[in-house]
């Protein structure tokens, strides 16, 4: 897909992409979702079922961990109700190739399933990459250095603008800027990004440290929370931590700090835990476009 094709909407072009004519999409909407697409395709397409050894992950596949507990928890729900949607696959060779659908691939090895429904289109290298691209920024859980190391591939292949992707994704413009951010820091700290072992926010705060990476260990070793990190940052960039920090800050609450840091990576949302009396309290999650609201609804679905 080239850059001119963008401005009139992706819906046209990733259509043409799946190249199903009985597909129904409104070609006047910039933010028609890939996920939806493929969905339709599988009900409109006739299903095959290939054994699980023909096929192969995509060579594209922009998720580099796989949560294992994630994994197992999938292949109890297909042990029990099987494979409901289709993989997505290309023939290559003498394999079929994962377009969309390895997290439900690895989830049915781990089921014990011989099997699984595929849907086979005929699609090249670069076509193959587009699609995996937003697939997965649409609907997996990608840790935020494999994010943002997709949106970078769509903007530089691809010709995405920021606006665009943002639509597409349901983000944004901001939380797309300060995810790319991300890709200037050391590959040191990206894959502890990767790992789980520092949240984006701690991430995004050492941006800009010449001694990052000794940082990122201190913050891991101790267990340092987002705030305290910044102040960390702040500190070795040579800021006065009383011009960026509020004064008088309440007590922070360490365990809660982690916990809306974790929050905040696993649902990509801004979360705010307010502690009460009692041991009671609320948990708000906040939300910018109708996408946002209905990927927490999937992510809640799957548990």
């Amino acid at each position: 897909m080239n850059a001119n094709n963008k401005k009139f909407g992706l819906g046209r072009g990733l259509e043409a992409l799946l190249g199903d004519e009985d597909i129904n999409l409104d070609l006047d909407s910039e933010t028609a979702d890939v996920s939806n697409l493929v969905e339709n395709t599988v009900f409109k397409s006739e299903k095959n079922k290939v054994k699980i050894t023909e096929i192969v992950p995509c060579s594209f596949q922009p998720r580099t961990e796989f949560d294992r507990e994630a994994l197992e928890s999938l292949a109890q729900s297909i042990k029990e109700k099987g494979v409901l949607q289709p993989l997505l696959v290309r023939k290559k060779n003498d394999k079929y190739e994962i377009i969309a659908g390895e997290r439900r691939w690895r989830a049915a090895q781990l089921a014990g399933l011989d099997e699984v429904p595929v849907i086979v289109k005929d699609l090249n290298d670069s076509e193959t990459l587009e699609i995996a691209l937003i697939e997965n920024l649409q609907r997996e859980n990608l840790s935020a250095i494999e994010e943002a190391e997709g949106l970078n591939r769509l903007m530089s292949e691809y010709a995405y603008t920021q606006e665009v992707i943002g639509k597409v994704i349901g983000k944004s413009r901001s939380y797309i800027a300060n995810t790319l951010r991300l890709l200037g820091l050391p590959e040191e700290i990206k894959q502890l990004v990767k790992e789980n072992k520092l949240s984006a926010g701690h991430a995004r705060a050492l941006i800009g440290c010449e001694n990052a990476v000794e940082l990122a260990n201190k913050i891991v070793k101790e267990g340092l929370s987002v705030r305290e990190t910044e102040a960390l940052a702040a500190d070795a960039k040579g800021i006065n931590v009383k011009n960026i920090m509020p004064k008088q800050p309440k007590p922070v609450d360490r365990d809660l700090e982690k916990i809306m840091a974790d929050l905040e990576e696993k649902l990509k949302l801004k979360v705010k835990i307010n502690a009460g009396k009692k041991g009671k309290g609320s948990i708000t999650l906040h939300y910018n476009t109708p996408a946002e609201l209905s990927s927490l609804l999937d992510i809640l679905e799957q548990r």
